[in-house]
């Protein structure tokens, strides 16, 4: 996740503002950096369970009006794909989330014990490493000693350089496979809402589909907005690549659901 700080030197250095990229580099606003907030941690889980929610039962809806099949399907195959593939996808979330975790886990305790058991083959790669970096004579040995004199950073160095594994983000995955499945729950409801409606609003049978559009892109807009909290980009620029691709997912999924019911 892209935290304030560094949206803001992302903002000085695309409007070439020196006094916005200092404000970025001040004590203060690199100490505040390195406070991740506990909501944050789970975002980029509802963001992209939002999109996958809303675009996969939209072109559900897409493809089964480009069939022209009735309601009732619609409200079927919606569902379905609401809890099944929100379920795959949170699933999915909750074992990417604990294999890393697993993987980092037995990989930082594996260098734990090389550091207890086999040292001067350890600081020897500590030395190799800053090598290649530029290190050399003294300061190449100072570096090496201050870095094994401590074993924490000993271990976080090997895990970085050796590894190429800086750490992982300290969440629960089942807090994040929650939050994929409600957030994909949620925004994949957007497109059933009008034929729902159907059945309480009389008059609107016609205007279902056109209804599900209109609502369908706003949600798509401002959940892709929020992907500009994820990524270096521009909100609406993030927004409108989302409403786009959106829009794109459900015309193939018309396409083939008008092609098939022509066909059969």
């Amino acid at each position: 996740m892209v935290d304030a700080r560094v949206r803001k030197a992302q903002q000085g250095y695309e409007k070439k503002d020196l006094d916005l990229t200092k404000q970025a580099h001040t004590k203060h606003a690199l100490a505040e950096g390195m406070h991740r907030v506990e909501k944050g941690r789970y975002l980029g889980d509802m963001v992209f369970g939002a999109i996958d929610g809303i675009v996969t039962t939209f072109a559900v809806v897409a493809g089964v009006a480009g069939a022209s099949l009735s309601f009732s399907v619609v409200l079927i195959l919606g569902f379905a794909n609401l809890f099944a593939d929100g379920f795959s996808m949170a699933m999915g979330n909750f074992l990417s989330i604990k294999s890393d975790q697993d993987y980092f886990k037995r990989e930082h305790d594996r260098e734990s014990w090389e550091i207890d058991n086999v040292p001067m083959g350890e600081k020897e790669e500590i030395r190799q490493i800053y090598r290649a970096k530029g290190f050399k004579g003294k300061d190449l040995e100072r570096a090496v000693e201050i870095i094994t004199s401590e074993k924490k950073v000993w271990v976080d160095e090997m895990m970085k350089h050796e590894l190429n594994l800086p750490g992982f983000e300290e969440k629960s995955a089942v807090k994040g496979a929650l939050a994929t499945f409600l957030a994909f729950g949620v925004a994949g409801f957007i497109p059933l809402v009008s034929y729902l409606l159907v059945f309480v609003i009389p008059g609107i049978d016609d205007l279902a589909f056109e209804i599900a559009i209109i609502l369908t892109a706003i949600v798509l807009f401002v959940v892709g907005s929020l992907r500009s909290f994820l990524i270096a980009k521009k909100w609406y620029i993030a927004g409108f690549e989302m409403l786009l691709v959106g829009m794109l997912a459900a015309s193939v999924a018309y396409l083939v659901g008008f092609g098939l019911n022509q066909l059969l």
